[in-house]
């Protein structure tokens, strides 16, 4: 869970929406720390093969399919994101 602003932010939830997104083929989504919110929200992002977006794109395009204290404020992309033996993402390389 993420606390952002006195928010409980569960990261499943924008994954989910994320996923939704036409050129998301992967995500995984990490509270950063933040001096005023406690927490920001960041997503890691594969992208489709033929994908051709941006941060700024999905942050937009995030904005107007979640809540405000929702959406991610910083977004990377990768080419892969860990992942274990049994394909679970491991979000801890990733902090």
């Amino acid at each position: 869970m993420i606390l952002r602003g006195g928010f409980n932010v569960y990261p499943r939830e924008i994954e989910e929406v994320l996923m939704t997104h036409e050129a998301v083929s992967l995500v995984a989504v990490i509270g950063v720390p933040h001096e005023q919110h406690g927490e920001e929200i960041k997503a890691f992002i594969v992208k489709k093969p033929d994908a051709n977006i941006n941060e700024n794109e999905i942050i937009e395009w995030c904005k107007t399919n979640m809540a405000t204290y929702k959406y991610p404020r910083f977004v990377e992309f990768r080419e892969t994101l860990p992942m274990t033996a049994t394909g679970k993402i491991l979000k801890r390389e990733l902090r």
